[in-house]
């Protein structure tokens, strides 16, 4: 069976996060070109979300830990530098969008935001970041989602910058609006 003649099933559906590409007109992988690498890849049903790196895709094997693995090995060699990816599967991002603790500021996207964590963090972690939320910015952690709603927009939010120094676990950030695109566009693929 190719990978085109797959079912339409979730379980072969996964949400791949590039982090660190498109920034401030540094690295720049173009949308098509990712569309393209990843299926040489031999992925399917490929499709990209705004330049900041957000693909869905289906797959024939594997799980997300190994094509994480395999999706940065091949990404550096054709780049030539190295982006986290964090790949996840269908799963993982229906459960992300049906457990935000902040479903009131849902209705403004731009204020509300979800990283994925490299893993869970710990409870030391967690503590040493809730120390810093001084403003009027409020976060929670469920498993490897980190919900950030910053009511004054991330770009004025000081504490948004201070995540990845504090809490030290490697993450990538996506607005509302875009977790509900990728949501969206991966159904339409489950």
């Amino acid at each position: 069976m190719s990978s085109n003649d797959l079912p339409n099933t979730p379980a072969n559906v996964f949400i791949a996060l590039f982090s660190g590409i498109n920034v401030g007109g540094n690295r720049i992988v173009k949308m098509a070109e990712l569309r393209s690498f990843l299926e040489q890849l031999g992925f399917s049903d490929v499709a990209t979300y705004v330049q900041s790196g957000n693909a869905v895709f289906r797959s024939p094997d594997g799980d997300a830990a190994t094509l994480t693995k395999r999706l940065e090995a091949e990404f550096e060699k054709k780049w030539g530098f190295h982006s986290r990816i964090m790949v996840r599967d269908f799963g993982w991002l229906e459960r992300l969008a049906a457990d935000n603790p902040y479903p009131e500021a849902a209705g403004e996207p731009t204020k509300l935001h979800a990283y994925a964590l490299e893993r869970r963090p710990t409870a030391e972690e967690i503590a040493r970041l809730a120390e810093k939320c001084t403003g009027p910015e409020r976060f929670e952690i469920k498993g490897d989602v980190l919900y950030l709603h910053a009511p004054d927009g991330l770009g004025k939010s000081v504490f948004a910058n201070l995540i990845p120094r504090v809490l030290k676990v490697p993450c990538t950030a996506r607005n509302w609006r875009t977790v509900l695109m990728l949501l969206e566009m991966a159904k339409a693929r489950g």
